[in-house]
């Protein structure tokens, strides 16, 4: 058996409220979109959204090659849940998206 990827799917209550939301903020586009689900896309990166009448927030992981982005979403608007900070593991921040999910991006950590 193959695993060709797995992909982060996100319950949200509003589909093209979130769609504008990762599209303004992380640049991501719309890869497909099917009723009340849809894959959003950057670079390699993919989460599939779906809408919900139940929305129960989870968080994902984002790698990222650069923190540069990191400016670009304080500036967005969107939630900072942390602000930019050096872990050992990596130089990350964490924001929330309309629906309380939790998008955790880390680049590689800083040279202390």
């Amino acid at each position: 058996m193959l695993i060709e990827n797995t992909i982060p799917v996100l319950a949200v209550a509003d589909l093209e409220r979130s769609i504008a939301f990762y599209q303004r903020v992380l640049g991501f586009n719309v890869e497909w979109h099917a009723g009340p689900i849809c894959s959003v896309a950057r670079d390699a990166g993919h989460i599939m959204l779906q809408e919900r009448e139940q929305v129960a927030p989870s968080t994902v992981w984002i790698g990222v090659e650069s923190d540069s982005i990191f400016s670009g979403i304080e500036q967005s608007g969107a939630e900072v849940i942390q602000g930019p900070c050096s872990q050992p593991w990596a130089y990350e921040m964490k924001i929330a998206d309309p629906d309380g999910n939790i998008l955790w991006l880390g680049a590689e950590p800083k040279a202390s």
